[in-house]
């Protein structure tokens, strides 16, 4: 349990919040959401200690634990894996510490025997006979194989790190649980374990979590705390909920005409449609817990701002789109990235491309694009095809100290006027307008690029991993639109969330070809037969 008592964080002049009172509860996972730079991550230090509010208390329930999922990944490069994950349990860690120094004595003392028959009752207490078979299967379950769990951290690749940091975090089942951003670097089925791991949590723990894996929230959030325009509030269910009850409640607010009595027979009529839908996912337990608190007095209309993305096609395409024949693409150490890669995509075809190396699809996207020579292998568009590209790396194009609106302007025709209406469609008003491009943040960026690609009026989408550096609102927005957009769409992402609603066909490039289906995402990646296959591919 965790409560908060009249919080208050600034930094200057900046308020966060104040006035923050919330009490945590045992057995509820609270997903934290915010625009960028609404203090989600500050939030999540204040609570661990890291960070000291600038008013107000911040008090866990008696003896209990708190864990936290550390973003340092070269703390304990001089530790052990074993050891690091066992640091998670700290009073167990200390304890196994002071019985290995009495027990290297060459004589004990009658207080050593004491303190040691002392420490030896607490060991047991906390489960520590088991400690490292524990830590062990956590590791495994992680990702992290059995050889490396005696190195030392600082031998690890970083995905590797990142997996014994979030071990560290959950070993020993903490109280209280603070995770910032667990599911980046981790791959599709660790993600899935720790939907399973989560969706089963003790009663007697809390767990907030920071995350724009909107998929994952779903799975695994009982509450939402939303941290808007320096509120902090907190809504029974997952951010699905919180998101189509706040626009539900938005477009009740902007239609006069309807009576009190019939906004709530819609509210009450949306909450049985959702729960019936949560009713059938695999997390029952949390899944009951949060049906069971859902509320009509609690839907509020949101304040939230989002981006106008609206992609429009000048033209319309022919049959032709693009054909890809034999296309190889090799690293310079070597590593073939794919290789006998054919596909022809059909008219209107919203097409995800997956594969163990993201640097597969971004060496496709490269290529199609002009922007690399492929190693074998030819593709050709169809002549009423025009395209526009969002690349992964992004960082040419904001070389330079123009304006805003004089950045835009290279890339479309138009006044200064229909290039602030762009610039405002994507969340930069007054003054903002007029920054230095070379300046901006990842999230900014990003928004120039995709109201870049809105100038360009093209009929066919190429996104490089486009939900990179965008806060949630922004991915809603973008995935809103993706699905209702004509032309074509040739993309790659980890978000679970938006695969599964944009594309309509899965190419995934390996070493040895192509697995090419008509099918969506969730039954792609649960078909054992495709399972088989890829292990054969990459093999």
């Amino acid at each position: 349990m965790i409560t908060l008592t009249n919080l208050a964080i600034q930094f200057g002049k900046r308020v966060l919040y104040k006035d923050v009172n919330i009490k945590f509860t045992r057995g509820n996972i609270y997903g934290v959401i915010g625009a960028n730079g609404a203090g989600k991550s500050t939030l999540l230090r204040a609570i661990s200690g890291d960070l000291e509010p600038n008013h107000g208390s911040v008090e866990l329930g008696p003896g209990e634990r708190l864990s936290v999922l550390e973003q340092d990944h070269f703390k304990y490069d001089e530790y052990r894996v074993m050891d690091t994950v066992l640091m998670g349990h700290q009073p167990l860690w200390e304890n196994m510490k002071e019985r290995e120094r009495l027990y290297s004595k060459a004589e004990m003392t009658e207080e050593d025997g004491n303190l040691a028959a002392e420490l030896e009752e607490k060991f047991a207490e906390m489960n520590g006979w088991e400690a490292e078979s524990d830590a062990a299967q956590l590791l495994q379950n992680l990702g992290v194989q059995e050889d490396l769990h005696q190195k030392m951290v600082g031998e690890l690749s970083n995905t590797e790190k990142v997996r014994v940091m979030l071990a560290k975090a959950l070993f020993g089942k903490p109280d209280n649980l603070l995770l910032d951003e667990p599911t980046n670097d981790l791959d599709l089925d660790t993600v899935e374990w720790l939907e399973d791991y989560l969706g089963e949590i003790d009663e007697t723990q809390t767990v907030l979590i920071v995350s724009h894996d909107r998929h994952f929230l779903d799975a695994v959030s009982t509450q939402t705390i939303d941290i808007d325009y320096g509120k902090v509030t907190v809504f029974s269910g997952n951010y699905s909920f919180w998101y189509e009850s706040s626009q539900l409640a938005l477009r009740q607010a902007q239609n006069q005409k309807l009576k009190a009595e019939e906004k709530k027979k819609q509210l009450e009529e949306f909450i049985r449609r959702f729960s019936a839908n949560v009713a059938k996912s695999k997390q029952t337990t949390s899944r009951k817990k949060m049906l069971e608190k859902l509320n009509v007095d609690e839907i509020k209309p949101s304040s939230r701002k989002y981006p106008g993305i609206i992609f429009q096609m000048e033209r319309e395409p022919g049959n032709q789109i693009l054909e890809v024949e034999g296309l190889k693409a090799v690293e310079p150490d070597g590593t073939v990235l794919f290789d006998d890669v054919n596909f022809n995509i059909e008219k209107g075809q919203k097409v995800v491309f997956l594969s163990h190396n993201p640097k597969a699809m971004t060496a496709l996207f490269e290529i199609i694009n002009g922007n690399r020579q492929a190693d074998a292998g030819t593709y050709k568009w169809g002549v009423t095809i025009t395209t526009a590209y969002l690349p992964l790396d992004n960082t040419e194009f904001f070389n330079s100290d123009k304006n805003l609106i004089d950045w835009l302007s290279q890339y479309g025709v138009g006044n200064e006027v229909m290039m602030k209406g762009y610039l405002g469609r994507m969340l930069f008003s007054g003054e903002e307008v007029l920054k230095k491009v070379n300046v901006l943040s990842g999230g900014e960026k990003m928004r120039c690029m995709i109201a870049r690609m809105q100038l360009q009026n093209a009929n066919c989408l190429i996104l490089d991993t486009p939900t990179n550096h965008l806060d949630l609102e922004s991915i809603q927005a973008f995935n809103n639109n993706l699905t209702l957009f004509k032309g074509n769409i040739l993309f790659s992402s980890h978000d679970h969330e938006f695969i599964e609603t944009v594309a309509d066909r899965i190419i995934e490039l390996t070493p040895k070809g192509t697995i090419d289906k008509l099918m969506s995402y969730d039954e792609y990646i649960h078909d054992e037969g495709i399972k088989e296959q890829k292990a054969k591919m990459y093999n």
